[in-house]
């Protein structure tokens, strides 16, 4: 991000939670999001369309950058096992180290840059520490962060204290301590998905993430986009709730472009603390990006 005279330069904006199976991703190419990270589908699906991508814009000022983990890695009957949603091939269960070696290999040579693992206690069998301490391990000598789906009293806590590099969900099960919001501000990033609760859920997620980002926590802007009816596009109600929970102006365009948009779309805010949906073509000539914080979850 380059501040200029007439505003702020920066890259298309980045969803870090997405599922392109459940979407029509060619609606990509018509939107404000310069960069997707997919977290959960079949990894032949995905990095096929991935690839597509590639081939179609390259180094274009157009395109639009495409990471993925592939399949949900789970516990044995875990979910999303029983999920109808829940594209063929999405789904890994994982019982041993072994297991888990030969799902993380296939993931990498599958071109996953994270991995992304279910502890939903609500609604199944959930890995155990020591598991998780395994896929943490493993995944680190291929390179590749883990991202959680943590739900169910407890599970958000257990993710720092074993490696877990980012929640792909704000907690929203239960309101946690100030002590534990302070202990993972330090920790662990939280991908927010805010827009996707109702009620309750929704309420305890705003405030955690209104306390964790007051702690200096990572928040990254992330929808679930294919959860229900979603823009494949800047999510606005994603935008306002996040502006809720206290992230808002410099702070919100950080959540949005965490990354150098050395590449791909630019975008020209006329002001820095501009509304996101303000935003317009930037000359591509001109509009050399800076990075203002470390690349997605890392």
């Amino acid at each position: 991000m380059r501040r200029m005279a007439e505003g702020t330069y920066i890259g298309g904006f980045t969803d870090h939670h997405v599922h392109l199976q459940l979407v029509d991703p060619y609606l990509l190419e018509h939107g404000r999001l310069g960069r997707v990270l997919d977290l959960g589908a079949a990894p032949a699906e995905i990095s096929r369309f991935a690839r597509f991508v590639s081939e179609r814009f390259g180094d274009d000022p157009g395109g639009v950058a495409v990471s993925y983990a592939g399949a949900f890695l789970t516990a044995p009957g875990g979910y999303p096992t029983d999920r109808a949603w829940a594209p063929e091939g999405s789904v890994r269960e994982i019982g041993s180290p072994g297991d888990a070696t030969s799902a993380i290999a296939e993931m990498k040579d599958a071109g996953a840059s994270v991995i992304k693992i279910t502890s939903n206690s609500v609604a199944g069998p959930v890995f155990s520490d020591e598991m998780i301490d395994v896929i943490v391990r493993t995944a680190d000598r291929f390179g590749l962060p883990v991202v959680a789906h943590a739900e169910g009293p407890g599970q958000a806590e257990r993710m720092p204290r074993l490696g877990v590099r980012a929640l792909a969900h704000a907690p929203f099960t239960e309101r946690l301590s100030d002590t534990e919001v302070a202990r993972q501000a330090g920790r662990i990033a939280w991908i927010s998905t805010l827009s996707i609760h109702e009620g309750d859920a929704r309420e305890i997620a705003i405030d955690n993430v209104r306390r964790f980002h007051a702690h200096g926590g990572t928040v990254r802007y992330g929808t679930d986009m294919g959860n229900g009816p979603s823009p494949v596009d800047l999510n606005p109600a994603e935008v306002e709730a996040l502006r809720e929970a206290g992230v808002r102006g410099a702070a919100l365009i950080r959540a949005l472009v965490p990354v150098a948009a050395s590449s791909g779309r630019r975008f020209l805010l006329p002001a820095r603390d501009a509304d996101p949906f303000e935003i317009r073509p930037a000359d591509p000539e001109t509009a050399t990006a800076v990075s203002p914080s470390p690349e997605g979850i890392r």
